[in-house]
């Protein structure tokens, strides 16, 4: 079975392009969703937590009090707050399972997105629920932490905080009203990045059937797959030599973009290798387009999948020579005498 499929380069394309589909699915599902999802489930055991220790705290009040009107109105809203973290356990809210064992988990971005801000919700109601010395506490927390933000915003919200420092109505409406914003920062943050990795997945998606698509059209298989070999190589030798780390964006669409390059750069290196041109010389001319199987060609293939700028700039080498052509063709020429 192996011996036909690297026989058949058809197959090993789509081999190829299969197994990276897989693997672009499971690290966008899980390798991205799954640490913040950790966090979400993380931070959901915490508004249990403080959820048990008001109602205790409302319950003891109650008794104490004659005016019970009050902690009735908190139960409720406790009651509320806790239905609402329930209902981040129902299967499917959050995470989707993809076998009934849940050896493997899958994190649809779109729910976790909605599923944080509704989670900054129930905290920001817990806030309402808190006594006057949780209040003060968590303010001089969050003062702290504005005073190290380099956001101007920010540090305007910690300067207020201490402004009204002591004033427990005016501390607790602040602390909301902060704590409400910086839930807005971070909420608005997560879901640019989630709609950028869904770009990146839809890209490569479209890029992978395009490459499936010209696999069978074209006889460039060997050559699709050395280009997205040197797009896979590119960011890997970067990370490699401590470069800046480089996005999913790119990590994802690196390979299919060096696998479209690779024909795409041959093409125009037996453009430019044409006797009529000659600017690359007569080695290219009988390496490039019409004999992808040879060791120079694919060579070339896995530079072009290596070096998008290579690309680039021998398109641009395409276009100038082409540019005067046409300019010369459009333009009249003198009128003939009688």
């Amino acid at each position: 079975m192996w011996e036909r499929v690297v026989q058949d380069g058809r197959w090993a394309l789509w081999l190829v392009c299969a197994c990276y589909l897989v693997v672009v699915y499971i690290t966008s599902r899980g390798l991205i969703g799954a640490p913040r999802y950790r966090l979400f489930q993380a931070r959901v055991h915490d508004c249990r937590a403080r959820a048990a220790i008001l109602a205790a705290t409302i319950s003891t009040a109650s008794v104490d009090s004659t005016d019970t009107t009050d902690s009735v109105a908190k139960s409720a809203v406790l009651k509320a707050i806790n239905e609402r973290l329930d209902g981040f356990g129902v299967g499917g809210q959050v995470v989707w399972r993809l076998l009934p064992q849940r050896a493997v988990i899958a994190i649809p971005l779109s729910k976790l997105a909605a599923a944080w801000r509704a989670l900054h919700h129930a905290e920001t109601q817990l806030l309402r629920l808190e006594d006057a010395e949780e209040i003060a506490l968590r303010s001089l927390t969050l003062r702290l932490r504005l005073a190290s933000d380099p956001d101007p915003v920010n540090n305007s919200l910690g300067t207020q905080l201490a402004a009204h420092a002591g004033d427990a109505p005016a501390e607790r409406a602040l602390l909301i009203a902060a704590t409400e914003e910086l839930h807005r920062q971070e909420d608005d943050d997560f879901e640019r990045e989630y709609e950028h990795q869904r770009i990146a997945l839809w890209l490569a998606l479209t890029g992978i059937a395009a490459v499936l698509l010209l696999g069978l059209a074209l006889d460039h298989r060997l050559s699709m797959l050395l280009g997205g070999l040197g797009g896979f190589l590119s960011p890997l030798i970067g990370v490699m030599r401590s470069q800046r780390p480089t996005s999913w964006g790119v990590l994802v669409l690196a390979p299919v973009g060096g696998a479209l390059a690779a024909p795409g750069g041959l093409l125009l290196v037996r453009m430019l290798a044409d006797p009529e041109l000659n600017l690359l010389g007569q080695v290219f001319l009988h390496n490039s387009w019409g004999a992808p199987a040879q060791p120079i060609s694919l060579a070339v293939a896995l530079l072009f999948g290596f070096s998008g700028t290579l690309f680039s700039r021998l398109a641009l080498a395409a276009t100038g020579q082409l540019v005067p052509t046409a300019g010369r063709t459009s333009r009249p020429g003198p009128p003939s005498r009688p």
